[in-house]
């Protein structure tokens, strides 16, 4: 009897199993599409760096992978920042999608509740929601916004909104409003101290955390070497 019910569950865990993997394939798939032309620093590739830091962060917590998966794949799907500032149509076309591969309503709001909560807006944002899955997706995201490829990321956004690179005489705001940092057009060198260099402080989870102290060491010498050679000393 007891076989019975091992070889019953082992059969379930592995249908579940296949059907998560389908629906992680076909989200792949989706995302890939949504993106095809999107800006370079939030295109499919980010998604997919993401992605994999989220199921290298995911191994060292007790969460719902599943989840997980599903918020790394869909969290940037339709970002504000090319839509007009509308917040809503992330969400939408997540749960639209989401919906359709008949997913259930708790999966899909826990993952609706991540792409609300994830961005950074400006540091003066309160998370309205929080679980352990949104902490993982969140460290993963924020990781790569930092170290050489977040600096890779942040000039390619400056050149895409045709922001000046410095400006000394543009000192960077540290008490922005969540609406003023959206609307910001401030140089690209100040988004090192409006953001990225705040975010080492702002990881959730101890790996997360780990690598990012050393991303945040790479971009302070990057900085070092920058005002270096804007003052002609090196």
């Amino acid at each position: 009897m007891l076989d019975v019910k091992v070889n019953f569950a082992s059969n379930i865990f592995y249908f579940n199993k296949m059907e998560n993997d389908k629906l992680i394939q076909n989200t792949i798939v989706f995302v890939k599409q949504q993106l095809l032309n999107a800006e370079g620093g939030h295109d499919w590739f980010h998604i997919e760096r993401v992605y994999k830091n989220t199921l290298a962060i995911a191994k060292e917590e007790q969460c719902d992978l599943l989840i997980c998966q599903l918020g790394a794949l869909l969290h940037d799907i339709a970002d504000s920042k090319f839509h007009d500032g509308d917040e809503e149509i992330g969400p939408k076309t997540a749960r639209d999608f989401l919906i359709s591969e008949k997913v259930s309503e708790e999966v899909i709001e826990h993952v609706i509740k991540i792409i609300k909560n994830i961005s950074f807006k400006g540091g003066n944002f309160e998370k309205q929601f929080n679980s352990i899955e949104l902490q993982v997706v969140q460290d993963a995201d924020r990781l790569d916004a930092i170290g050489a490829i977040g600096i890779a990321r942040c000039f390619n956004y400056g050149g895409f909104k045709n922001r000046t690179i410095y400006n000394p005489e543009i000192k960077p705001s540290l008490t922005m409003s969540k609406e003023e940092y959206k609307n910001s057009d401030s140089p690209t060198i100040n988004h090192f101290y409006e953001k990225l260099l705040l975010l080492k402080d702002k990881m959730n989870t101890e790996s997360g955390k780990k690598i990012a102290n050393k991303r945040h060491e790479y971009m302070e010498l990057f900085l070092e070497q920058f005002y270096e050679e804007w003052e002609g000393r090196s």
